[in-house]
């Protein structure tokens, strides 16, 4: 089991920026792949980005390319997601996630989410 709580939300201006934090506990060994979602109200979860455990391999939805960035702290087993240029519509409650060994496809542990507004 992998446990991960989320920090770093909150209340900012558009064109701000906010950095959120993703704390891995428990079977951490285990941890091949880490991202970000975000579910803004009345909508799906999305994906935001994702970062590999090992490598550091990034990947970026369209929508926060050039403004969001991932970072991983392997000894801290710890997942940043640094956000700037922020728009109302990045609006959402965000939600970090791990894709262990047993599985293929997907991620298998999930926080709780952060919320985070931009206000126009």
């Amino acid at each position: 089991q992998v446990q991960l709580v989320e920090s770093g939300g909150g209340l900012v201006q558009a064109g701000g920026s906010l950095r959120l934090s993703c704390a891995a506990s428990g079977r951490t060994i285990s941890i091949r792949k880490m991202g970000w979602f975000r579910q803004a109200p009345g909508k799906e979860r999305k994906f935001v980005t994702s970062i590999t455990w090992s490598g550091g391999s990034t990947f970026y939805a369209d929508s926060v390319k050039g403004r969001f960035t991932i970072s991983r702290d392997n000894a801290k087993n710890t997942v940043y997601l640094q956000m700037n240029s922020l728009k109302a519509e990045d609006t959402a409650v965000y939600y970090c996630a791990v894709q262990s060994s047993e599985y293929v496809i997907g991620y298998n542990y999930w926080g709780q989410g952060t919320q985070v507004t931009v206000s126009s």
